[in-house]
């Protein structure tokens, strides 16, 4: 079991690299905002949930290659921005953002020999935006259930498998899909890099993007974060869950030569 005080501190160095992403972000005029347990957090804690150990963010398809171009030039020291392209032993298809002052070991890789950075992390997902039709409703479902099948063991796969050539092909059919962000009566999805829930969202509840403070900060957020997290969560996410289903992803964490953020 993770310390409180210990997971806080790790937390902090997180919102330490999203300071630094939004900077970024905003020298370069790329479009970001928060998503999933990061979303809920600013929602219902206005911050971190408080037993979560990770950010999470997703960017429109055009924006994140930009940042996947010009990221590691732009970042400092204390972050690694870990691609498969950079590295090679990471066997997963989105970004992170990955910690140089602190260390995750997350459950599927407990007692593995790992080769990958361990730094703790910010995800950066693509999306994209799709004709909203029954048609590529079903196909975006079941590329994103064929896709966890085809990926690596992790927390969102338990049974995956590691097949990165049939699993491109499948992000790449998916890709074909894509449409300018300027259509109307379409869905913003998940590019398939990280296939979680297979959640979609109505473009004009998305755009333009709003803020909500998240530890004090204003950051961006979809412009109503209620119908996004609909989408997301089949459980009532305003209320806190039983203590039994508060879990944490990782199994410990470390600070590097005793730092604190």
């Amino acid at each position: 079991m993770i310390k409180a005080d210990l997971l806080r501190k790790a937390q902090l160095i997180m919102l330490d690299m999203l300071i630094e992403f939004d900077a970024v972000c905003k020298q370069h005029a790329l479009q970001y905002w928060l998503d999933s347990g990061t979303l809920l957090g600013a929602v219902r804690h206005q911050g971190f949930i408080p037993w979560d150990d990770d950010i999470d963010i997703s960017m429109p398809l055009e924006d994140y290659l930009k940042f996947l171009e010009i990221g590691a030039n732009e970042l400092s020291d204390k972050i690694y921005l870990q691609a498969s392209q950079r590295d090679p032993d990471f066997k997963f298809d989105y970004i992170k953002l990955r910690s140089n002052q602190a260390s995750i070991v997350e459950f599927h890789e407990k007692d593995q020999s790992v080769n990958y950075h361990q730094g703790v992390f910010v995800d950066i997902f693509p999306m994209l935006n799709m004709d909203k039709t029954e048609e590529n409703l079903d196909f975006y479902k079941e590329s994103l259930k064929q896709i966890r099948e085809l990926s690596s063991i992790s927390l969102h796969t338990p049974n995956g498998l590691d097949k990165p050539k049939e699993r491109a092909e499948l992000v790449k059919a998916l890709k074909q899909k894509h449409l300018s962000w300027k259509q109307s009566n379409t869905v913003v999805i998940y590019g398939g890099e990280m296939p979680d829930v297979a959640a979609y969202f109505d473009l004009a509840e998305v755009f333009p993007l709003g803020t909500l403070s998240f530890e004090g900060i204003n950051f961006p957020v979809p412009k109503n974060p209620s119908h996004y997290l609909d989408a997301i969560y089949s459980f009532d996410y305003r209320q806190l869950p039983p203590e039994n289903q508060r879990k944490i992803h990782a199994h410990s964490i470390t600070l590097s030569n005793g730092e604190l953020p």
